[in-house]
């Protein structure tokens, strides 16, 4: 079973932050420029997202396409490491027309040298029928690669697939901590275990300010010793009280110099 370790300090009087894809709302997303303004935040933690490129390359990108954040079009895992990285990845944020989509090693590059305390890698290659091997290949090789550059006990990884979080659970035997969603359905329809049994952390989706589950479904999220996490709805100052009163123990969001501000205003980090 996963041991928590120094670094996860969560708790109600040190709201942790992590920045969604880095600082997103002001840099393009998912990419270092982005990861290191966060940096330059403050931030406790980073989020990002892995891809694989047809010729086997981890890199970092949230849709399946380049359509929507960069100058080109196609799938990410039909186009060559080559071919992608020729791409203007600025996602139309001026001034970062040169930015590339980056690889997970240079990420990794970036947190080690920055001396970052947390990630929380979002797998999203899911194992669809007929993908199940290359999925369990980018999670096998995500993890060991997290290990290389040090990082092991200080990543959550996560997955909106329950079938690819079983895989993990069962196969490195509850070793590492792992991030799922509320409710459940965010997590499939092809999980044989309780989902809430072995994560170490949650992210809260529901109808309250902030796109939050009620403060009930944070409670007993708790109760079944999982940290309850608010999602990037949180954005400004009503949000992040609203997180609190809940009792988030992290908060993810877009812009983390508001949040880290509104945080310290209100006297929780």
């Amino acid at each position: 079973m996963y041991i928590k370790n120094e670094y996860w300090t969560l708790n109600k009087n040190n709201v942790y932050v992590a920045a969604h894809r880095g600082f997103s709302a002001e840099y393009p997303e998912n990419t270092i420029p982005s990861f290191s303004a966060a940096i330059d935040c403050g931030v406790d933690q980073l989020e990002t997202d892995v891809r694989m490129t047809s010729d086997g390359e981890l890199v970092l990108i949230h849709d399946d396409t380049v359509n929507r954040t960069t100058n080109g079009t196609g799938l990410v895992s039909q186009m060559t490491f080559g071919e992608l990285r020729k791409l203007d990845a600025s996602n139309g944020k001026k001034g970062f027309e040169e930015v590339r989509i980056p690889t997970l090693e240079e990420f990794l590059d970036l947190a080690v040298k920055r001396n970052l305390k947390t990630l929380d890698i979002e797998l999203k290659v899911y194992p669809l029928p007929g993908q199940e091997s290359v999925s369990f290949s980018v999670c096998d090789r995500t993890l060991a690669m997290l290990e290389k550059y040090g990082f092991d006990g200080r990543f959550v990884i996560n997955t909106f697939s329950g079938k690819l979080h079983e895989y993990i659970y069962k196969k490195y035997d509850g070793k590492y901590l792992q991030h799922v969603y509320w409710p459940k359905g965010y997590l499939g329809n092809e999980m044989t275990l309780d989902p809430y049994g072995y994560a170490y952390c949650c992210c809260m989706f529901g109808n309250e300010p902030g796109n939050m589950a009620s403060v009930e479904d944070f409670e007993n999220m708790k109760k079944m010793g999982v940290s309850p996490w608010a999602g990037a709805g949180v954005k400004d100052l009503d949000t992040v009280k609203n997180a609190v009163l809940h009792g988030a123990e992290l908060i993810t969001c877009n812009n983390p110099d508001t949040v880290i501000k509104c945080l310290k205003e209100i006297g929780v980090r």
